[in-house]
């Protein structure tokens, strides 16, 4: 393992259903995210990226092998311990923003500060900050009903980055938008990841948005192989 690794899978399996029916998702799958490094997941639908997303995001354990975040394999962890380290580690973007949408952008922001142990002074501050860096400063007091699809993105960007997570993890997060706003978006996250040196894995089928990372990898019948 590199002494950059953030996030480590080893030998990881995962299947649904059983007999007859079993569906083999991932089979021996092995990866690594190191600190600063983006990187793309390519699959078409139904290869298993979500599935595999999930468990970077220790959301799903597997079946066997190893999920190590910072050296620390969490597949041996209590259910609290994995819920306490994730809020350290992993900051998680879904293809809906799936914000609150009774708090205003900035409330948004403060809930994942103030659950990480954050003063609502410093959650405040760190809100009005992170909505700065994506744009959204003139925003902060707007509910997501007010806001533009990108602008919601923003916020669930924002909000995911509240608890300075090492790493990034974003299923589809331009999938819901037009093409010059996912631009734009996925600028931003390219710019945010040089400047705080986090790490971004993102899910996609969108070869375009693939083609701005560091790296690629393509997950086909249960393999996770680098696109050259």
């Amino acid at each position: 393992m590199s002494d950059k690794s953030v996030i480590r899978l080893q030998d990881v399996t995962f299947a649904y259903g059983e007999g007859d029916s079993l569906i083999s998702v991932l089979d021996g799958v092995n990866f690594e995210v190191t600190a600063g490094q983006r990187t793309a997941l390519l699959g078409r639908s139904g290869s298993g990226k979500s599935t595999l997303m999930n468990i970077l995001a220790g959301l799903l354990m597997p079946e066997q092998g190893s999920v190590v975040w910072h050296g620390r394999d969490i597949t041996s962890l209590s259910d609290a311990k994995r819920v306490a380290l994730r809020r350290e580690t992993i900051g998680v973007v879904y293809q809906f923003h799936h914000l609150l949408p009774e708090f205003s952008a900035e409330e948004n922001v403060m809930l994942p500060a103030m659950l990480a142990g954050q003063t609502p002074t410093e959650s405040k501050r760190i809100a009005h900050n992170l909505l700065s860096q994506v744009g959204l400063d003139h925003r902060v007091t707007h509910r997501p009903g007010e806001l533009s699809g990108g602008e919601r993105q923003r916020v669930a960007i924002a909000r995911a980055l509240a608890g300075n997570p090492s790493v990034l993890l974003m299923d589809e997060p331009t999938g819901n938008l037009d093409e010059t706003t996912a631009d734009q978006v996925l600028s931003m996250l390219i710019e945010l990841s040089k400047s705080t040196g986090t790490s971004l894995v993102i899910v996609t089928h969108d070869r375009r948005v693939a083609s701005q990372t560091d790296q690629q990898f393509e997950l086909h019948r249960g393999q996770l192989q680098a696109v050259s």
